[in-house]
């Protein structure tokens, strides 16, 4: 069988020939595990596996239904173009193309298990198959955002020790300007129709590579995936996520969050980089055997996102809240969503607006979702449950989710505090493992026998929580976490800047914004304000990603004077939201 396909400026040819039976069992059960088992495992009703692997025990069980007729051949993967190319793979096809782009990995790259690999890719259906090799494979995936600067690129390959890098074309030339400042780095696999010096060539490699390769049978609490999250201060730390709790982590919430089955088709609009993507595009929906949707859409337009809904027979849908906020400004009431059943939100908070807007354009209703690249989803607007409009749902399994205070005391209801995980006598398998070479981070995530979020939050009569706002800085905005160090470190670097402050603003779209309060030097205080504004505003976009830069700038005299740079934040974020 053969699938064509071409995107930017070339045509591949994806071969899948008929998978011989690579089988992957559990060797700790005598038949292969079931949904109904990792479900049960993940309500913590049954013992988690000494080992598992997603790609052997989950993936291979899907092809081999279908092989031996005990399920139709299913979609697994779409991907569009909107310019109309697609590609269109089954489970069976899947396990075929990753064996082959394991063995990419593995022999052409030379890469041993345990290896980390930095993938930063695109929405391109290379990203799954990278993704699913590196599970076959045994090796440690850490994808990352296209957005990500020359700074953040060298930070990641220098504090990982990534062996090897798989990047786009768009992310090359900065990949090549920081090589020689990475000595573990041993292999750069570029995924681009052109060829490029020092680079071996996936698209190459891949279509010489076997079929034939041999799942490694991998430990439950095995590293699968490491996650780039930004906090307060210094650089962002190395979340680890096992192959269990990525891997079975999910099987409740793709049954009750996303209530999908195996004939749905899941659009998840998330970027490569985020653990969301992980979520609702690769083990949530693969795990309850739905197709995932993709479309390649380098930049959101509403026009597309919206031809898209009316072209495709996309039943479940999941976006931020700035997608909707978007969304409900247009005459939806126009448009006929073919086979759309089942919204979803979350990253950051849902206005009640949007979600009343939503529904009474669409009639459906939007189901928000709240969680942590740490800890997977926490609570959740679960289908059939009623909707509080402004609460992120209730506490989900197999989670106890409590209001605490800062000393570790439940709070009642309607008091504020810092929402956390209460915990048992051992640590959660769908925990993440910890902040890499980062004890104290790690272990500050822990009150007395509460796993703290770090959010604020209050928990009504009925069990609904409702979220404050951060504990700590972090900055959400459109889905995205910003640090407001890196923002302040980029900032300093310019002339223009003696001190400056970071913090969240109010925006009626993205819900928050970066905003930076600017002390200047000297010799720029004369400077045209909207001039300068915008140099500082490329300057940071050079300097960090792009998506962090202070979309809002205000020059002051002095910033508060505080001992630490957190006070001084608090006192202008409380200034900021207290003029909204």
């Amino acid at each position: 069988m053969k699938v064509f396909f071409h995107y930017q400026r070339f045509r591949f040819i994806w071969l899948a020939k008929p998978a011989g039976r690579h089988f992957h069992r559990n060797h700790q059960f005598c038949t292969p595990l079931t949904l109904a088992d990792f479900e049960a495992i993940n309500r913590c009703e049954k013992p988690l596996p000494k080992n598992f692997n997603f790609a052997g025990d989950v993936l291979d069980q899907w092809s081999q239904k279908e092989k031996s007729g005990e399920r139709p051949d299913s979609l697994a993967l779409w991907w569009v173009t909107g310019k109309g190319d697609e590609v269109k793979w089954s489970f069976r096809e899947l396990g075929s193309l990753s064996r082959k782009a394991a063995n990419v990995l593995t022999k052409s790259c030379g890469l041993q298990r345990g290896d980390r690999v930095a993938v930063i890719l695109p929405r391109i259906p290379e990203w799954w198959l990278i993704n699913v090799a590196c599970m076959r494979t045994g090796l440690v995936f850490m994808p990352g955002t296209i957005q990500l600067t020359r700074k953040d690129i060298l930070y990641r390959l220098q504090i990982s020790k990534a062996k090897c890098i798989v990047a786009s074309e768009e992310v090359a030339p900065t990949v090549e300007s920081v090589v020689s400042e990475c000595p573990n780095l041993k292999t750069k696999l570029l995924v681009s129709p052109q060829s490029q010096n020092g680079w071996l060539s996936f698209q190459e490699l891949f279509q010489s590579a076997s079929e034939e390769h041999s799942c490694v049978e991998t430990g439950s609490h095995e590293p699968m995936a490491i996650y780039f999250t930004s906090g307060t201060t210094g650089s962002p730390k190395m979340a680890q996520h096992s192959q269990s709790s990525l891997g079975i982590g999910y099987a409740l919430c793709g049954r009750y969050w996303l209530d999908l089955t195996s004939s749905d088709v899941m659009w998840n609009m998330s970027d490569t980089g985020w653990i969301k993507a992980a979520i609702g595009s690769v083990f949530s929906t693969w795990l309850r055997g739905a197709c995932v949707f993709v479309h390649r859409m380098a930049q959101f337009d509403t026009d597309t996102f919206l031809d898209t809904l009316t072209t495709y027979p996309i039943t479940t849908l999941c976006s931020a809240p700035t997608v909707y906020r978007m969304l409900v400004q247009k005459d939806l009431k126009r448009y006929n969503f073919k086979k759309l059943r089942h919204c979803l939100t979350g990253g950051e908070p849902l206005n009640p607006e949007v979600l009343e807007q939503w529904k009474a354009q669409t009639g459906l209703e939007l189901y928000e979702g709240y969680g942590q690249t740490e800890v997977g989803i926490i609570c959740a607007n679960s289908k059939g449950q009623e909707i509080k409009p402004g609460s992120m749902g209730k506490g989900v399994s197999p989670y106890d989710v409590q209001i605490i205070d800062e000393n570790g005391n439940i709070l009642p209801s309607g008091k504020e505090g810092e929402i956390a995980l209460r915990l048992q006598s051992t640590r959660p398998f769908c925990f993440f493992s910890e902040y890499v070479d980062n004890p104290e981070k790690t272990n500050a995530t822990i009150r007395r026998n509460f796993y703290v979020t770090g959010d604020r939050g209050v928990m009504d009569s009925d069990g609904y929580f409702w979220f404050v706002g951060r504990a700590d800085d972090v900055i959400i905005s459109s889905g995205y976490r910003i640090g407001p160090f890196e923002v302040e470190s980029a900032l300093i670097e310019h002339p223009a800047v003696v001190e400056s402050a970071v913090v969240s603003s109010p925006d009626p779209i993205r819900g928050e914004v970066v905003k930076a309060f600017v002390v200047l030097s000297a010799p720029f205080k004369s400077s045209n304000p909207e001039t300068l504004t915008i140099e500082l505003q490329d300057h940071v976009k050079k300097s960090t990603a792009p998506y962090k830069y202070p979309r809002k700038v205000e020059f002051v005299q002095e910033l508060p004077k505080t001992i630490t740079g957190k006070i001084k934040r608090n006192v202008l974020r409380d200034q900021e939201w207290g003029r909204a």
